[in-house]
């Protein structure tokens, strides 16, 4: 990649003879580099400071406000999010947003009412979340909440029959290793902690949002394949089952409380800022995920599990041991080992000079089905044929050839 972008500014300064064609994959590459960065920092910031923003909400002095409430509050304001932007595509006619919602949401309804169940656990989750931060350390539970990692690739396994490579399955034990040390160390008491801090309900309960968040995505992407919906669609979809659930979560779990003292009661800058941060900083990350491939994505989460550590440090003075080190190392090397991308030896060297690919289009065949929009970039699917890879990203020798002799 940095020979072709150098390649490509040695060309903009060469002689006239270098065609403007041979400027664009070098500009296009470093495009692509940049928002690849940007991806890292929004994903990184993203991962960290929604955990420590929690922590330091639900750990500040006075009246604590109900976990719940913000809970549904993050899922109106996602929903009415992803209805201004649906807003917008319709070039601002009502009327048509009006028919669409209408055609998508209700005559659809089969479609909507799979999203049900994939929005009940996400609302059980986030719920699970404010339970785990409220009774861990922000770094132990960044650690530990990587088993989310686990409980996805065994819910893959099971529902959508992949296979996992011998490098993945030893990144998944090496990831549990290193979960395992951190709680024998957060279980050792490692450090001082508050007298109304429960470590046993904490884990307990990233243990399940950990389990919640592999089936609901999992389930999410299953249920997904071949649906023809935007990502703000679903969203919006997602939204409103979420509200209407949190609700009755609210009234099960604290509806008492909330009538008498208020929805708002205890709501400081830091609780709006963390509401804002489950709002915003999930549709964020839906939008910059797709320039971020597989190693980037283990990358930034590595990287948000040290600055979540050195935040806790110094927010909370959380005491980093050689046990807890050991742990977070651990999981930190199994993320990245799990990240990378399987090896091309599986496909077949000679698959183009054999004969055509059997998952290319025949001609008079209908096109072979398009990824639906919540996964990620082309070039890291693992699961994708390459044939298809090769028959909607053609080579151009020429032009490779051309970067190489600039370079």
């Amino acid at each position: 990649m940095a020979a072709v972008g150098s390649g490509g500014s040695t060309a903009a300064a060469g002689p006239g003879a270098v065609s403007a064609g041979a400027l664009e994959p070098g500009t296009a590459n470093a495009a692509h580099r940049r928002l690849k960065y940007i991806s890292l920092a929004v994903l990184v910031v993203q991962n960290a400071s929604l955990i420590l923003s929690i922590r330091y909400a639900r750990t500040l002095p006075g009246d604590r406000f109900f976990a719940t409430t913000a809970v549904v509050m993050a899922e109106v304001l996602k929903g009415l999010t992803c209805l201004l932007l649906l807003f917008a595509q319709k070039r601002g006619n009502v009327k048509h947003l009006a028919l669409f919602l209408h055609e998508a949401v209700l005559v659809q309804y089969v479609d909507t009412l799979k999203l049900a169940v994939p929005s009940l656990i996400y609302t059980l989750q986030n719920n699970l979340q404010y339970v785990a931060i409220s009774n861990l350390p922000a770094a132990t539970f960044q650690v530990t909440y990587q088993l989310k990692i686990l409980t996805t690739a065994l819910f893959s396994v099971l529902m959508l029959n992949r296979s996992l490579s011998r490098l993945q399955w030893a990144s998944l034990l090496l990831l549990f290793t290193g979960v395992a040390i951190v709680q024998a160390q957060q279980a050792g008491g490692g450090g001082p902690r508050p007298l109304d801090q429960n470590p046993g309900a904490g884990l307990a309960a990233v243990v399940a949002s950990c389990l919640s968040s592999g089936f609901a995505g999992v389930y999410f992407e299953k249920i997904l394949k071949g649906s023809s919906g935007s990502v703000w669609l679903r969203n919006l979809q997602l939204g409103l089952f979420g509200t209407a659930l949190g609700l009755v979560g609210l009234w099960w779990a604290e509806g008492t409380a909330v009538a008498r003292r208020g929805f708002f009661f205890g709501y400081t800058p830091a609780v709006w800022g963390v509401v804002l941060n489950q709002a915003f900083g999930g549709l964020l990350v839906a939008v910059v995920v797709k320039y971020a491939d597989n190693i980037l994505k283990g990358f930034a989460t590595s990287l948000s599990i040290v600055l979540s550590t050195v935040a806790s440090v110094r927010l909370f003075g959380f005491h980093v041991d050689p046990l807890f080190a050991l742990g977070a190392g651990l999981v930190i090397g199994a993320v990245y080992l799990y990240s990378l991308p399987r090896g091309a030896a599986k496909a077949p060297a000679s698959a183009s000079a054999s004969g055509p690919c059997p998952h290319q289009q025949p001609p008079g065949q209908p096109p072979p089905p398009k990824l639906s929009s919540h996964r990620g970039d082309l070039s890291t699917e693992p699961f994708l044929p390459k044939c298809w890879m090769q028959a909607s990203f053609p080579r151009h020798p020429e032009r490779e050839d051309k970067a190489a002799n600039h370079s």
